[in-house]
């Protein structure tokens, strides 16, 4: 898969000061990582002597014998991988703690550690020197000869750049990892043996996670596992993998001996983030030093991508507690936003209500709008509009939420106005086609927009996220309205907001209606029910499953992904729900909607932006309405099912 890296993080078995039981077990697992897939290996900092030798550190025999293991691991590890393996180096008549590449038969390079920790348990400064204090030179080792110093990067041969730090530099206000990334680093590697302490672990995955978002890079930290003397401390084998923010990998919780993980890093992330945010780029311009390139003559993002997890609602937490606090801090800032409008314009508000999920959250948004503002409830205007496909069973439910809300009530059948309108245009009822379903949502629009002239007030658009990307919307109907609130909310989360407001007691009233509404299909409403009065007209019949088209905006907007990764993507996320050409067909309808409905976008109302991923034409997406998918639809038609 494009740009997806493997990366194995090896915490091997151990002895301290046995460097020939330890040079084996790195070799071990560097064959074994290889044959995980892996094209690179990253071991803890001064994994090859034990990083608790203290002043055995001071010995010749294990400096020799360090220099020794070097040189033939250089020559035994496999040729398709990267190892880096944290060792002692004397250079200059100075001990450095170094991170130090193997790849193809050769010592590649050497990063010596800058910042060495004095307090505590830690006491590197008796036998270590700082790296940022050693100007970068060659040192030799049997026939090898190669640089040493904080200023290398090592360029692969597929354009992946990787810098490395190691332990204390990654807690450094400035650290040299910060430099690397600004220098062009897009995956750093920390080689550490920091020890463990109560809470500590946490504090280790947050700091990772937030140097990766903060650097737009890959971050992979390998911390020495318990094989370590506990004379004075224990050592967790704590590692964690991240990406931009996101954690791919961390080990499992506690204590580790030994072991050997391999993950896969979608590199596309930073690279596209990196390209998109001029702040990183301007900083990089302003601070970047100058960095030596050492070249790696392999590809090191040649991985399948097997071992991605792509979250099949990508705009939704997985984790429960997580979903619905942000469902509420979603609900808080629609209402917050739409409390601003209303404060301007004379505090009254309109709505079309259907008895589905998108009018429903914008009911309950505006009711908590108008207590913002202190203002009663009855300052909305509620209007049920039945037509042609209304069902009994939306419409009482839609009669029963606008009650128990206390907002003001108003029926308007629209029947009679369409099938004027119909005999106007010469229309055949009997013609369900799209002027039979558009010619009800421009009446509809008309009557609220009428309507809020009646009032004073404002019409709240419904319309989502989802339905502005595909288009599924009529123009100059339900697409247009005096202010959108869920605009930025896509249709997957829009269910799980308002599961979250029914079962938080947000609306205690309205707890039983919100339920039956969250279990009623996806539907316009615009064709007849069903011969018992079922909704026979259903969305996700027509243009496909959300959770699908969700998935495709989220990657192809948020990240600007081909369709070939997106596609690979899906087949991963949806595995056991949707097979490879149910997939491709709707990846295909999303596209060409997706282009071809950009002329709704570029006229749509102001509305709140709530996330990553927005539409709005007046700072988050901008194409042209003519734009051409065949490009697009040319790459889905070449996917292999």
């Amino acid at each position: 898969m494009k740009d997806v890296l493997r990366v194995a993080m090896a915490v091997p078995a151990l002895k301290v000061a046995d460097v020939a039981f330890n040079e084996a077990e790195i070799l071990q697992n560097t064959i074994k990582a290889k044959q995980k897939g892996a094209t690179v290996a990253v071991f803890p900092e001064l994994s090859l002597t034990g990083y608790t030798c203290q002043d055995l550190f001071l010995s010749d025999i294990l400096r020799e014998r360090c220099e020794e293991a070097l040189a033939s691991l250089a020559s035994a590890i496999p040729q398709d991988i990267l190892a880096v393996v944290g060792a002692p180096l004397r250079i200059n008549g100075q001990l450095y703690s170094c991170a130090v590449m193997l790849a193809q038969g050769r010592i590649l390079g050497a990063v010596p550690k800058s910042f060495l920790p004095d307090y505590g348990e830690q006491n590197q400064r008796r036998w270590f020197s700082s790296g940022a204090d050693l100007a970068t030179t060659l040192h030799n080792i049997g026939c090898f000869t190669f640089p040493v110093g904080t200023d290398l990067l090592f360029h692969a041969a597929d354009g992946t750049v990787l810098g490395a730090e190691l332990g204390e530099d990654l807690s450094a206000p400035i650290a040299p990892g910060t430099l690397a990334a600004l220098a062009g680093a897009e995956v750093l590697v920390n080689l550490s043996a920091s020890s463990a302490l109560v809470g500590k672990q946490d504090k280790c995955r947050c700091t990772v996670s937030e140097r990766a978002a903060q650097l737009k890079a890959a971050y992979i930290y390998v911390g020495a596992g318990s094989g370590e003397s506990a004379a004075d401390a224990v050592f967790s084998g704590q590692s964690v993998a991240a990406v931009c923010g996101d954690v791919a990998y961390e080990s499992p919780r506690g204590v580790q001996q030994q072991y050997l993980a391999v993950a896969d890093l979608d590199l596309g992330k930073a690279r596209f983030d990196r390209l998109y945010d001029r702040t990183f780029g301007e900083a990089a311009a302003r601070y970047a030093t100058e960095y030596e390139s050492i070249a790696v003559d392999l590809a090191l993002t040649s991985s399948d991508g097997a071992l991605l997890t792509p979250s099949r609602l990508p705009f939704i937490p997985e984790n429960r507690e997580a979903r619905e606090a942000r469902s509420v801090e979603i609900f808080d800032m629609q209402s917050a936003a739409l409390a601003r409008r209303l404060s301007l314009v004379g505090g009254k508000a309109v709505i079309g209500i259907s008895g589905g999920l998108d009018s429903t959250l914008a009911l309950l948004v505006a009711h908590r709008a108008m207590q913002r503002l202190g203002l009663p409830a009855t300052n909305i205007t509620a209007v049920t509009m039945p037509c042609f496909g209304t069902t009994d069973e939306t419409l009482q439910n839609a009669l029963e939420l606008m009650e128990t809300l206390g907002v003001t009530t108003r029926t308007v059948p629209i029947k009679a106005a369409v099938l004027q309108h119909f005999e106007d245009i010469g229309h055949d009822p009997k013609d369900f086609s799209v002027t039979y379903e558009n010619a009800q949502a421009r009446e509809r629009t008309q009557v609220l927009m009428d309507i809020a002239n009646q009032v004073g007030g404002i019409v709240v658009g419904t319309g989502d996220l989802s339905e502005m990307a595909l288009g599924w919307c009529t123009y100059n109907g339900d697409h247009m309205s005096m202010y959108g609130v869920n605009c930025d909310v896509p249709k997957t989360l829009v269910r799980w907001v308002i599961e979250a407001l029914a079962e938080n007691g947000s609306f205690p009233a309205s707890a039983a209606v919100l339920k039956r509404i969250l279990d009623t299909p996806i539907s316009p409403e615009l064709l007849p029910p069903d011969a018992v009065g079922k909704i026979a007209q259903k969305t996700e019949d027509i243009v496909g499953p959300y959770a699908l088209h969700d998935f495709f905006l989220y990657w192809s907007v948020r990240y600007q992904y081909r369709p070939t990764k997106v596609f690979e993507l899906a087949r991963l996320a949806f595995a056991d729900a949707f097979d490879g050409a149910t997939i491709k067909k709707w990846l295909t309808v999303f596209w060409r909607r997706f282009f071809t409905q950009q002329f709704k976008r570029n006229c749509v109302p102001d509305g709140v932006k709530i996330g990553s991923v927005a539409l709005s034409p007046r700072g988050d997406w901008r194409m042209p309405s003519d734009a051409s998918v065949a490009e697009w639809l040319r790459e889905i038609d070449e996917i292999e099912i």
